[in-house]
């Protein structure tokens, strides 16, 4: 039960769920959720093992949000063993940049097959999570008809790259307040939603000159 229980919860911890056991939880997970539990509490350990007092006042490590509106997942035929698949996905997940996610397909087709596209797909995605974490873009949303992306606070991105891209651009870019960049185009189909979305974030990386 112990382990079943630990497994389950490191599930959810990757799918990203903000509760453990549904609404009638009680206790500080309910309050902050799983995640956010999980990651306070690990961080608290790590400093009393170290001797530290916990820096309660420390942000969180903030991860990027993308959602394409695609299947992003390790197909259950593909890998059935539930404890491989969930390594697998925080692997994924932990990848340091696209070498080593390069280098993670190839162990991936070699130990377990051709990679399907559900599998692409979330290593598309990660991709695009380091790229957009780098530039300080907290969300991006892409569907048929376009998308948006939600910086955070202080974004890594030189503000006359966007206003040169709303100018230029007028009939597909525009901002939404003072954090949000919405795009308009027709992207039905998957490469058409990728290749946009890192496209864009290619043009948000570049500093113009002073």
């Amino acid at each position: 039960l112990g382990a079943g229980f630990t497994l389950a919860s490191h599930d959810l911890e990757i799918r990203g769920a903000g509760e453990l056991l549904g609404d009638e939880q009680s206790g500080q997970i309910q309050e902050v959720g799983f995640g956010m539990y999980s990651e306070l509490l690990e961080r608290a350990v790590k400093a009393l093992k170290a001797g530290e007092v916990p820096n309660l006042d420390q942000p969180l490590e903030q991860h990027a949000e993308v959602d394409l509106k695609i299947p992003a997942l390790i197909p259950d035929d593909y890998l059935p063993d539930v404890h491989t698949r969930l390594v697998m996905y925080k692997r994924i997940a932990n990848g340091a940049d696209e070498e080593a996610l390069r280098e993670l397909q190839v162990e991936m087709i070699d130990r377990f097959g051709l990679l399907p596209d559900q599998i692409k797909n979330l290593i598309s995605v990660t991709e695009l999570k380091l790229k957009a974490q780098a530039l300080g873009v907290r969300k991006i949303e892409a569907g048929p008809q376009g998308g948006r992306l939600i910086f955070d606070r202080e974004p890594n991105v030189d503000p006359t790259v966007i206003i040169r891209l709303i100018q230029t651009q007028a009939k597909i870019y525009k901002l939404d307040g003072q954090d949000k960049l919405r795009f308009s185009m027709n992207l039905d189909d998957r490469e058409a939603r990728m290749q946009t979305v890192e496209k864009l974030l290619e043009m948000l990386a570049v500093k113009e000159a002073a």
